[in-house]
C-alpha cells in the first residue's frame, strides 16, 4: 500500500466517523483492533466511538496533520466541542472546548489493527480554568 493509499483510507475512515456510520466501521477497523494496548476488538471500539458521540453531540473529528509511513498514519485531530457532563474525568458540563489528539494508527489489510491515543487535557484545563478566573470576576 502507497502513502497515499493509506491516507486516503484514513480520510474516508475519519468521514465515516463524522457521519457517525456505524455499520461502515468495519471496512476500516479489523475484527481484533488494539487501543491504547488493550484489546477491545471491533465492537469495543465501536461502543468507544458511539459513547463518545453521545457525551459530545457535536463532536466532529478534524485532520489538522496527517502522515503516512504504510503501514503507519501519525495524525493531530483538532476538535472544538461541547462535552456534556465530564469528559477525561474534567467538568465540563456543556461548555464549549477545542483540544487536539495525536493519535497513532496501525494499519494491516487495509484496516486498522492498533491505535495509540493522546489528547492535550492540559489544554481543556487550561481553558477551564479561564473560564472560571472570568466568572469570578
Amino acid at each position: 500500500m502507497t502513502k497515499a493509499e493509506l491516507q486516503s483510507i484514513y480520510r474516508d475512515y475519519i468521514a465515516c466517523l463524522n457521519k457517525q456510520d456505524w455499520p461502515m466501521l468495519a471496512c476500516f477497523v479489523d475484527n481484533d483492533v488494539r487501543h491504547n494496548g488493550n484489546q477491545i476488538g471491533l465492537a469495543g471500539y465501536r461502543s468507544m466511538l458511539e459513547a463518545n458521540f453521545a457525551d459530545i453531540p457535536d463532536l466532529h473529528f478534524n485532520i489538522e496533520l496527517l502522515v503516512a509511513e504504510p503501514p503507519h498514519i501519525a495524525s493531530r485531530l483538532h476538535f472544538n466541542c461541547t462535552p456534556r457532563g465530564k469528559f477525561l474525568n474534567l467538568n465540563i458540563n456543556g461548555a464549549n472546548v477545542s483540544f487536539t489528539e495525536n493519535v497513532f494508527y496501525k494499519f494491516h489489510d487495509q484496516k486498522i489493527v492498533q491505535v495509540w491515543s493522546v489528547i492535550d487535557k492540559t489544554a481543556i484545563e487550561a481553558q477551564l480554568m479561564a473560564d472560571s478566573d472570568r466568572s469570578d470576576a
